[in-house]
């Protein structure tokens, strides 16, 4: 399994926390959120792991590249230009094995998902992109068919709706998990990666035309310690052996 952990973010949310230092490297208990990702996806199978960098980028590779890890770990570098989920996906794409699918991971996410079980979901399923999602109450929700097609995506405080084609009729909302599971080959269906921009629109618009989907897991199994009162939780809310 090839992964990709998103960790260059600011991470707003957090301040004044990540006033000095990168989102990744905030802690849970004793351990960063780097090392928590890192490690659950080793222990659910990765062979190799592209991380994304650019706030306090210096600090993170000073850790990654003191610890010792059993995976081959890559650094794509975005300390020139901070280029959002799309941008960073597209600029890291020459890092990747174009013969197996990549797993997306937010580094401010906790969770007990069955990785072997989305691979396979995703790989049965011969979407182009599957996304972790679960039923929970957010503000921005992705939107299914009876198919389980992506159709739209709606944000709930600002009423603003993305429609794949027209305004469905009859449609389902799911909540984004931060975790997704992405064929090679949309790699190459990305605009360049010489701007920011954000990958949801970009599955909005590739859904016309391309398989997008969803893998469900139950809300309980996740955490989003992106905010203080989260990480808070997350002190007792570790990730399973």
């Amino acid at each position: 399994m090839q992964a990709f952990i998103l960790a260059a973010g600011l991470g707003t949310r957090l301040r004044p926390l990540t006033d000095s230092l990168p989102k990744a490297l905030v802690k849970v208990g004793d351990k960063p959120l780097v090392k928590i990702a890192i490690d659950n996806l080793i222990h659910q199978g990765a062979t190799r792991i592209v991380i994304n960098i650019h706030h306090h980028a210096d600090l993170l590779t000073n850790y990654l590249h003191k610890q010792q890890w059993d995976v081959e770990l890559v650094i794509s570098d975005e300390r020139s230009m901070l280029l959002d989920t799309g941008g960073g996906l597209k600029k890291a794409a020459h890092l990747f094995s174009s013969n197996e699918p990549i797993l997306i991971h937010n580094v401010d996410i906790l969770s007990h998902i069955n990785f072997y079980e989305l691979f396979k979901h995703h790989t049965d399923s011969m979407n182009l992109v599957t996304l972790a999602v679960s039923q929970r109450n957010t503000s921005r929700q992705l939107l299914f068919d009876h198919s389980k097609q992506l159709v739209g995506w709606h944000n709930q405080s600002t009423n603003e709706t993305k429609w794949v084609h027209n305004p469905q009729a009859t449609f389902f909302p799911m909540a984004f998990s931060g975790i997704t599971i992405v064929q090679p080959q949309l790699l190459d269906l990305l605009p360049p990666a010489n701007h920011p921009y954000p990958i949801i629109p970009e599955y909005i618009s590739l859904a016309k035309e391309h398989r997008i989907s969803y893998f469900e897991h139950n809300a309980t199994d996740w955490l989003d310690v992106g905010k203080p009162e989260t990480l808070q939780q997350a002190q007792s809310w570790m990730p399973k052996k």
